[in-house]
């Protein structure tokens, strides 16, 4: 896996219209952000959120749950989880041809 699929990949997921075709669930954008994370800093050695900040705790809990992972694991991961959505949505063909030729 390339970094160059991955940071297409990125453009994409942050490109990605609401109310398009493909609908990363809650849980996709969390796989999303921890692998990103993963991918762009290793692993997380921020102080976790306070109790009143739910997004941030489930974002902090989502990257910490990747620890280890190396950045070229994260980059196939993420790019994994991407095409998997993709395929699923009508229309995606040109968003996967553009990471396959990254």
């Amino acid at each position: 896996m390339s970094e160059a699929k991955f940071e297409k990949a990125v453009a994409i997921v942050q490109g990605l219209p609401k109310d398009g075709p493909v609908k990363p669930s809650q849980d996709d954008q969390l796989y999303f952000y921890s692998y990103f994370k993963q991918a762009k800093f290793g692993d997380n050695t921020t102080a976790r959120p306070g109790m009143l900040d739910f997004v941030g705790k489930a974002k902090w809990d989502a990257w910490t749950n990747v620890k280890g992972t190396s950045k070229e694991d994260a980059w196939a991961k993420y790019v994994a989880k991407l095409l998997e959505l993709l395929a699923k949505a009508p229309g995606q063909e040109a968003h996967i041809a553009e990471i396959e030729a990254a």
